[in-house]
């Protein structure tokens, strides 16, 4: 038998009235009320009658989410996340991915950029973003920013604090008796290699220390690799290094491990994302965790709000990164550098 609207009611122990007002996203829900109501949807496997309700609303029953590429966990995680919290609400997922974007667009962009197409489009981690957010507020078209490159203070954003985790993971290495610590930081033209660096540099500065390095390098597997490379030949090596991210982790691991150090006993990596092969890799990274499920969650949320008419005046959400503590990383053991 289908599952209706007064099945999830009875399994919720709420009304009719306060379910309905749950799939249209009603802002007024208590928090705690629209959590019974999702769960009751999840278990019963309830999918509310898109057609009839994109019919009663007047809207297309499309949001749109444009992206650079698919082959970032992160990232496919907040995309996941975006479609299990559009399906909740009724809500079908156009993406538009921009391999190779012209004056400003791609293609998919600019199809999806239309009024007619999609209720509202989700921008996540584009270098566009400049182009978008003035194209798509000249369409009034509502939009969310999840990863933004800039700091708009007249756009709603949904953003991890990248401070705080280069806090954080530095703090960490210190913790552990390192003093010899070296940072090599993602392209200065995103924000959060910005932010990660500062954080890097104010937990540094507050225990005393200078930096061992800092050095500007691209989000892939060859630049640690090659960097740490250098640092080899060169014999001056750090006992710890916090990487802007996981896949710079991995590379410069790779360097360590074929010039015969030992990770962490000789010296110690931290990593940023906490990507799905941190835990598989050996010795499994210590990274810094971004919360790509909240993401995704506070992203549709928001939207949905501005869809339905409620005010929202340019939201900026900032969530708390998490620190996982696995194997690449250990106490202080001594100098290797001249070894």
């Amino acid at each position: 038998m289908k599952v209706n609207i007064f099945d999830v009611a009875r399994k919720s122990g709420l009304s009719v009235v306060t379910v309905s007002r749950v799939l249209n996203n009603v802002s007024s829900v208590r928090e705690k009320n629209r959590q019974k109501v999702l769960e009751a949807i999840k278990e019963l496997n309830y999918s509310p009658n898109s057609a009839a309700r994109t019919l009663v609303r007047g809207k297309t029953g499309v949001i749109g989410l444009t992206l650079t590429a698919l082959n970032d966990t992160v990232f496919d995680s907040v995309v996941k996340s975006v479609f299990e919290s559009l399906k909740l609400s009724g809500y079908f997922l156009a993406l538009s991915i921009d391999s190779e974007p012209v004056n400003g667009f791609s293609e998919a962009s600019n199809f999806l950029f239309q009024e007619d197409r999609v209720d509202g489009i989700i921008v996540l981690s584009s270098l566009e973003e400049e182009a978008y957010i003035a194209e798509l507020e000249r369409k009034r078209i509502p939009f969310v920013m999840i990863d933004s490159h800039g700091e708009h203070s007249n756009v709603t954003t949904v953003n991890v604090d990248n401070y705080l985790g280069g806090y954080e993971a530095t703090k960490h290495l210190i913790a552990l008796g390192h003093t010899r610590i070296a940072h090599i930081t993602g392209q200065s033209v995103f924000l959060s290699a910005r932010q990660r660096k500062e954080g890097f540099m104010d937990a540094m500065n507050e225990a005393g220390l200078s930096p061992f390095m800092i050095i500007e390098g691209g989000f892939g597997t060859n630049c640690g690799y090659g960097l740490m490379q250098d640092m080899i030949a060169r014999g001056n090596i750090p006992s710890a290094i916090f990487a802007a991210d996981d896949v710079i982790a991995l590379g410069v691991i790779r360097a360590l491990k074929e010039a015969g150090y030992n990770v962490p006993d000789d010296v110690s990596v931290i990593g940023y994302d906490d990507q799905s092969f941190a835990q598989e890799v050996h010795p499994a990274l210590t990274t810094i965790r971004q919360p790509a499920d909240l993401m995704g969650q506070h992203a549709v949320k928001i939207l949905l709000d501005m869809i339905n008419g409620s005010e929202v005046s340019h939201t900026r959400v900032q969530l708390k990164p998490e620190l996982v503590y696995r194997k690449s990383t250990s106490k202080y053991k001594g100098d290797i550098s001249q070894g």
